[in-house]
């Protein structure tokens, strides 16, 4: 009689947690005393994100000088910036103002997280991948850049960043989905897809298996297309006695290069530290650094670099000591 209660009782304790709608964060180990100066170092990232690259988005928008290849390709860096940390930052800050017991999030609200957040790691890269493009035809070929960097081409090389990025991350949580789940917490700050599999009981060898494809794919593209650009752009700067030229390769492309080796460094912590179960409170801060340090960066290097957007903020300025408010 004991056993049966017993086995009945289980049952329904099953029952309640298989495929639960309610998930619970984990979210970050912070002691007591580190958490109100974490949250303002996060919660002032984040204001700097939004006001840094709205900013320069509207500024690319308003300054028909600006209306080049170059910065349009680079909008789509700061679009993709302000949408995933967007839908993970504000979260995070709010969880760490509740109890562990209170962090709770649903099915569905968890799964756009974490296409969000993957979206925004693929994407950065894809992204980069066309600005790299974007500085091989303006160096290499100077003289047939505004013959094929033109509107229609822009156009064409966001829709395959984005697409590719939308495709295979769609796969990647697509299988995830598929599986039901026995298990309700997420040992993450932010949902991903890695946190959302591990719920399940069902076999998750296809996700692994797609997982590493995903990873090595995308990695090795992005590396390889990279070597192969600036090896190109090399040659042509080392055969050429223009000195023009060569100048703004390097200002043009140390940017360019400085932003993806960030972006890469962060991206390859994070992975690493998947490895090592010991360091996974150094690996929960590593993934919310991921968001928000690159995108920190990307409209002071770029923004402070860009001779036109100087020039634009030189002339705002003025304007604004000649007709003060």
């Amino acid at each position: 009689m004991i056993k049966r209660a017993l086995l009945f009782s289980f049952r329904l304790m099953e029952n309640y947690t298989y495929n639960s709608f309610i998930l619970q964060l984990e979210g970050l180990n912070v002691s007591k005393e580190s958490t109100y100066p974490v949250f303002l170092f996060f919660f002032f990232s984040y204001l700097f994100i939004l006001v840094a690259n709205v900013g320069i988005v509207i500024l690319i928008f308003i300054d028909k000088n600006l209306h080049q290849p170059m910065y349009l390709l680079f909008c789509n860096l700061l679009l993709n910036d302000i949408i995933g940390n967007s839908i993970m930052v504000p979260r995070l800050l709010i969880d760490m103002l509740r109890p562990p017991s209170e962090r709770l999030m649903s099915y569905y609200e968890c799964v756009l997280q974490a296409f969000t957040s993957h979206m925004f790691g693929t994407a950065s890269l894809t992204v980069l991948m066309i600005m790299a493009f974007d500085r091989y035809v303006a160096i290499c070929n100077p003289l047939r850049y505004a013959a094929i960097m033109t509107n229609k081409m822009v156009i064409k090389l966001t829709v395959a960043a984005w697409g590719v990025a939308f495709v295979m991350v769609g796969i990647l949580l697509g299988l995830t989905i598929r599986l039901n789940r026995c298990r309700t917490l997420i040992m993450n700050p932010y949902c991903d897809n890695a946190s959302l599999f591990k719920l399940s009981c069902d076999n998750v060898f296809i996700n692994n298996v797609y997982g590493l494809t995903f990873t090595v794919v995308l990695f090795s593209a992005s590396i390889g297309s990279t070597v192969l650009t600036y090896t190109k752009i090399t040659v042509v700067c080392l055969t050429s006695n223009n000195k023009s030229l060569n100048s703004k390769a390097l200002k043009t492309c140390s940017t360019h290069l400085v932003l993806y080796l960030i972006m890469m460094f962060s991206g390859m912590s994070l992975i690493v530290l998947h490895r090592f179960p010991q360091f996974s409170d150094y690996r929960k801060l590593s993934s919310v650094l991921f968001h928000i340090i690159p995108s920190s960066l990307n409209p002071i290097i770029y923004g402070v670099q860009s001779k036109e957007m100087r020039k634009f903020l030189l002339k705002l300025f003025e304007h604004k000591k000649i007709f003060p408010s």
